[in-house]
C-alpha cells in the first residue's frame, strides 16, 4: 500500500483493536464475516470499488454511500468499522479491497485469540500449506483459477474436515480467493505471518534435511528471539535434497548453511576456473 492508503487502513485497524477488547469471541467472528462479505462484493464490483475510494469525494460521502447500501444487511459494528475504512484517503481502488480483505481477516484472528485457538490456527495453516506444496496435483487443483472457486472450496473443506477448526478453515478460503492479490501458497503463507504478528511473534522458516527435535528447535527459536527482539515461531520444512545443515528464513532475511548451498558454491567457484 501507498502512504496514504497505510494511514487509512492504521485508522480501522485501531478500531478494530478497540472493539475487539470488548466483545466476545463469537461476537467479533460474527463481524469478520460480515467485513469479509463485504470485501467479496468489492471484488466482484469495481464500478462500487472506484466510487468509494474516488478522491473527489468526501470521506463523509463516501462513508455515507456505503451505509445506506449495507444498512440493514450486516451488522452495526461491522459497519461502524466499514464505514471508518472507506472515510479514508485510498491511493487506489485496489487497496481499498486489499484493505478490507485484510480488516476481516484481523477481525478473524482476533475472534480466534478471544477464544484461545491462534496458536493452533497458525499451526494448521502452516501444515496444511505444507500439504499442498508437497502434492503438485492438490496444489494445481487449488491454485488452478480455471477451476471453479466452489469446486476448489468443497475440496477443501472436505481435506480439512474433522483436522482444523473453523477459523483455519474460514481463513483458508480467504486464501483461495486470492488474498492480497497473492498465488494460493503465498495467501497462506501471509495468513501464518499474520497470525504469528497478532501474537507478537515473527515466523522462522526452517529447512532442515531431517527434523529437528524439540529442544534443537527451542534453541533455534530462543537463538531467533534474541536476534530480532521478539518471540520466534519456528516451522519446519524437511527436505532431504538439502543433505545437511540448516537454512532459516525471517522476512527478506536468509541464513542458509545448508550443504547443498556449500556444494553449490564450491561447484560454482571450479566452474570458473
Amino acid at each position: 500500500m501507498q502512504a496514504a492508503s497505510r494511514e487509512s487502513y492504521k485508522i480501522a485497524a485501531e478500531r478494530l483493536d478497540e472493539y475487539v477488547r470488548g466483545a466476545e469471541a463469537s461476537a467479533v467472528a460474527t463481524t469478520a464475516d460480515d467485513i469479509l462479505s463485504v470485501a467479496a462484493l468489492l471484488r466482484r464490483e469495481p464500478r462500487l470499488r472506484r466510487a468509494l475510494s474516488d478522491p473527489a469525494r468526501s470521506g463523509e460521502d463516501r462513508s455515507g454511500l456505503l451505509a445506506g447500501m449495507l444498512s440493514g444487511k450486516v451488522g452495526a459494528d461491522a459497519l461502524a468499522l466499514l464505514t471508518a475504512l472507506v472515510s479514508g484517503r485510498w491511493s487506489a481502488p485496489s487497496e481499498l479491497l486489499d484493505g478490507a480483505e485484510r480488516l476481516g481477516v484481523e477481525a478473524l484472528l482476533a475472534s480466534a485469540d478471544s477464544a484461545g485457538e491462534l496458536s493452533e490456527v497458525e499451526d494448521e495453516l502452516f501444515r496444511f500449506g505444507q500439504v499442498v506444496a508437497g502434492s503438485p496435483e492438490l496444489s494445481s487443483a487449488l491454485s488452478d483459477p480455471m477451476v471453479p472457486s466452489e469446486q476448489r472450496a468443497t475440496l477443501v473443506d472436505q481435506l480439512l474436515a474433522g483436522k482444523a477448526r473453523p477459523v483455519t478453515g474460514y481463513l483458508v478460503g480467504v486464501a483461495l480467493g486470492g488474498f492480497g492479490g497473492r498465488s494460493f501458497g503465498g495467501a497462506l503463507t501471509r495468513l501464518v505471518e499474520l497470525s504469528a504478528d497478532r501474537r507478537d511473534r515473527q515466523v522462522a522458516y526452517v529447512t532442515v534435511a531431517a527434523p529437528l527435535s524439540d529442544e534443537e528447535e527451542q534453541r533455534l527459536g530462543a537463538r531467533l528471539s534474541a536476534i530480532y527482539g521478539r518471540e520466534v515461531s519456528v516451522r519446519q520444512t524437511v527436505n532431504p535434497d538439502v543433505l545437511g545443515g540448516v537454512s532459516v528464513r525471517v522476512g527478506s532475511d536468509l541464513y542458509d548453511g545448508t550443504v547443498l548451498r556449500r556444494l553449490n558454491e564450491t561447484r560454482n567457484a571450479l566452474a570458473k576456473r
